[in-house]
């Protein structure tokens, strides 16, 4: 498997993260200082609490996506490792974070590295488990992945019908993959999610089993990977 990466990125938005960590920490212990100290300027200590606290979530988002090793596009490449040359995978170098292209089709990943159990139901995906102090200070909820992944569909398409002379998309898949070793997928067979969900060890199986079930042709598989190889890096 061919993998390429935008090291520049990475580089940068991990230097953002241990920013943004560093000044969280520091405004909410000047915050709590002031708390002690000058009880008269309580307004300039909240004022630095909300300060601390929304730069620690930056922090976090941040961390968990650049700067925690390993990081997920280290984590994909280790799991996809063993695919043959025909993948490509491209990390933060297409319209799209992480980007698969090869026999199997064309795939969003969208990796998660929430803990605790995973299930959807009524359109939404839900979390239960892990504590208040990791959802405040270590890791964020699940959010709406079914928003962010039909978003980087519609980005996706737009791109390459831009970029292909027909105008005709190859089907665009995506799945939800999470990372952690301690979360546990729970979907009844009733439902039907919008993206594959599935666990980051289950991937690579299951993106062969598609490949032998239909195989996107070798013809558009060069020609995509032509057209992202050639795109210039976003940064």
């Amino acid at each position: 498997m061919n993998i390429e990466t935008n090291e520049k990125l990475i580089k940068r938005n991990s230097r953002i993260a241990q920013v943004s960590m560093f000044a969280g920490l520091l405004a909410l212990v000047a915050a709590l200082i002031i708390s002690f100290r000058y009880q008269e300027l309580i307004w300039l200590s909240l004022i630095g609490m909300l300060l601390g606290l929304i730069l620690s979530q930056i922090g976090i988002y941040y961390t968990n996506r650049w700067a925690r090793r390993p990081r997920p596009d280290e984590l994909l490449n280790r799991a996809l490792k063993g695919l043959d040359n025909k993948y490509c995978l491209y990390h933060y170098k297409s319209p799209v974070s992480h980007l698969l292209i090869g026999p199997s089709g064309i795939w969003i990943l969208s990796p998660r590295h929430q803990r605790g159990i995973m299930s959807f139901s009524k359109g939404r995906w839900r979390q239960k488990g892990g504590n208040l102090y990791l959802k405040l200070f270590a890791q964020e909820g699940i959010g709406r992945p079914d928003l962010e992944i039909a978003y980087e569909v519609e980005k996706m398409q737009k791109f390459l019908y831009d970029k292909l002379p027909d105008k005709t998309i190859p089907p665009i898949n995506a799945a939800l993959i999470f990372t952690n070793d301690n979360a546990v997928i729970q979907i009844d067979d009733t439902e039907k999610p919008p993206a594959i969900t599935l666990h980051l060890k289950k991937l690579k199986d299951y993106l062969r089993k598609v490949a032998k079930g239909k195989p996107i042709s070798m013809e558009i598989v060069n020609n995509l990977q032509r057209i992202l190889s050639d795109r210039p890096q976003v940064y």
